[in-house]
Protein backbone atom coordinates (compact mmCIF):
# COMPACT_ATOMS: atom_id res chain seq x y z
CA UNK A 1 0.00 0.00 0.00
CA UNK A 2 1.58 3.62 -0.88
CA UNK A 3 2.10 5.82 1.63
CA UNK A 4 1.54 8.97 -0.20
CA UNK A 5 0.64 10.50 -3.18
CA UNK A 6 -1.94 10.90 -5.97
CA UNK A 7 -0.93 7.30 -7.24
CA UNK A 8 -3.45 5.85 -4.81
CA UNK A 9 -4.08 2.15 -4.35
CA UNK A 10 -3.58 -0.34 -7.61
CA UNK A 11 -7.13 -1.77 -7.22
CA UNK A 12 -10.51 -0.75 -6.18
CA UNK A 13 -9.58 3.00 -6.40
CA UNK A 14 -12.86 5.14 -7.44
CA UNK A 15 -11.88 8.19 -9.45
CA UNK A 16 -13.43 11.95 -8.65
CA UNK A 17 -12.93 14.77 -10.32
CA UNK A 18 -12.02 17.46 -7.93
CA UNK A 19 -12.52 21.49 -8.49
CA UNK A 20 -10.04 21.75 -11.11
CA UNK A 21 -11.52 19.42 -13.33
CA UNK A 22 -8.89 17.08 -13.34
CA UNK A 23 -9.23 13.28 -12.36
CA UNK A 24 -7.90 11.92 -8.83
CA UNK A 25 -7.60 8.65 -7.63
CA UNK A 26 -8.20 7.70 -4.26
CA UNK A 27 -5.82 7.13 -2.00
CA UNK A 28 -7.52 4.64 -0.16
CA UNK A 29 -9.92 2.13 -0.35
CA UNK A 30 -12.03 2.26 2.67
CA UNK A 31 -11.23 3.63 6.33
CA UNK A 32 -9.71 0.00 7.40
CA UNK A 33 -7.00 0.14 4.65
CA UNK A 34 -6.22 3.61 5.80
CA UNK A 35 -6.14 2.49 9.63
CA UNK A 36 -4.41 -0.31 8.70
CA UNK A 37 -1.74 1.58 6.68
CA UNK A 38 -0.98 3.80 9.25
CA UNK A 39 0.12 1.24 11.93
CA UNK A 40 1.13 -1.41 9.29
CA UNK A 41 3.97 -3.92 10.28
CA UNK A 42 5.65 -5.22 13.26
CA UNK A 43 7.00 -2.44 14.74
CA UNK A 44 4.44 0.73 15.05
CA UNK A 45 1.96 -1.12 17.09
CA UNK A 46 4.43 -1.67 19.76
CA UNK A 47 5.85 2.23 19.20
CA UNK A 48 1.50 2.91 19.92
CA UNK A 49 1.55 0.87 23.04
CA UNK A 50 4.70 1.89 24.45
CA UNK A 51 3.33 5.56 24.24
CA UNK A 52 0.22 4.93 25.55
CA UNK A 53 -1.19 6.69 28.13
CA UNK A 54 0.03 10.15 27.59
CA UNK A 55 3.39 8.85 28.32
CA UNK A 56 6.48 11.02 26.77
CA UNK A 57 9.47 8.54 25.97
CA UNK A 58 13.10 9.53 25.10
CA UNK A 59 14.38 7.73 22.52
CA UNK A 60 16.24 4.78 24.34
CA UNK A 61 13.59 4.50 26.85
CA UNK A 62 11.44 3.67 23.64
CA UNK A 63 13.67 1.66 22.01
CA UNK A 64 13.91 -0.84 25.69
CA UNK A 65 10.39 -0.97 25.65
CA UNK A 66 10.61 -2.51 21.93
CA UNK A 67 12.71 -5.80 22.67
CA UNK A 68 14.29 -6.60 18.96
CA UNK A 69 13.94 -3.77 16.84
CA UNK A 70 16.54 -1.76 15.37
CA UNK A 71 17.62 1.62 15.89
CA UNK A 72 17.43 2.11 12.01
CA UNK A 73 14.01 1.11 11.95
CA UNK A 74 12.77 2.14 15.02
CA UNK A 75 13.45 5.87 13.45
CA UNK A 76 12.27 5.12 10.15
CA UNK A 77 8.86 4.07 11.94
CA UNK A 78 8.88 6.90 14.08
CA UNK A 79 9.21 9.43 11.08
CA UNK A 80 6.48 7.65 9.31
CA UNK A 81 3.94 7.66 12.59
CA UNK A 82 5.42 11.72 12.94
CA UNK A 83 4.47 12.41 9.25
CA UNK A 84 1.28 10.75 9.82
CA UNK A 85 0.34 12.93 12.47
CA UNK A 86 0.34 9.90 15.46
CA UNK A 87 3.73 11.07 17.02
CA UNK A 88 4.68 14.08 18.47
CA UNK A 89 8.60 14.31 18.80
CA UNK A 90 10.10 17.40 20.66
CA UNK A 91 13.89 18.08 20.24
CA UNK A 92 15.24 20.17 22.99
CA UNK A 93 18.34 22.50 22.18
CA UNK A 94 21.15 20.75 24.46
CA UNK A 95 23.84 18.94 23.90
CA UNK A 96 23.63 15.96 23.45
CA UNK A 97 20.34 17.21 22.20
CA UNK A 98 17.30 15.71 24.09
CA UNK A 99 14.18 13.95 22.15
CA UNK A 100 11.25 12.92 23.42
CA UNK A 101 8.05 11.40 21.40
CA UNK A 102 4.62 11.33 22.72
CA UNK A 103 1.08 10.62 20.76
CA UNK A 104 -0.83 12.71 19.35
CA UNK A 105 -4.87 13.14 19.96
CA UNK A 106 -4.81 11.57 17.17
CA UNK A 107 -2.29 8.75 18.23
CA UNK A 108 -4.38 8.49 20.76
CA UNK A 109 -8.09 7.72 19.60
CA UNK A 110 -5.82 5.36 17.49
CA UNK A 111 -4.43 3.37 20.13
CA UNK A 112 -7.97 3.35 21.79
CA UNK A 113 -9.08 1.90 18.38
CA UNK A 114 -6.66 -0.78 18.91
CA UNK A 115 -7.56 -1.83 22.44
CA UNK A 116 -9.93 -4.13 21.57
CA UNK A 117 -7.72 -5.80 18.95
CA UNK A 118 -5.16 -6.43 21.92
CA UNK A 119 -7.69 -8.02 23.50
CA UNK A 120 -8.99 -10.01 20.56
CA UNK A 121 -5.07 -11.36 20.82
CA UNK A 122 -4.91 -11.74 24.60
CA UNK A 123 -7.95 -14.11 24.53
CA UNK A 124 -6.72 -16.61 20.99
CA UNK A 125 -3.44 -16.33 21.78
CA UNK A 126 -3.21 -20.16 22.79
CA UNK A 127 -4.96 -21.02 19.77
CA UNK A 128 -3.26 -18.95 17.22
CA UNK A 129 0.39 -19.84 18.91
CA UNK A 130 -1.12 -23.92 19.42
CA UNK A 131 -2.05 -23.58 15.22
CA UNK A 132 1.14 -21.80 14.22
CA UNK A 133 3.32 -24.81 15.96
CA UNK A 134 1.33 -27.32 14.07
CA UNK A 135 2.12 -26.33 11.01
CA UNK A 136 5.97 -25.95 11.92
CA UNK A 137 5.48 -29.23 12.91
Amino acid sequence: MPKHGAEGNSEGNSESTGSGGKETKQLYACGLDAAVDVVGGKWKPMILWALYAGRTLRFGELRRHITGVSEKVLIQQLRELESDGIVHREVYPEVPPKVEYSLTPLGLSLNEALIPLGAWGDEHMQQLVAGREGKAA
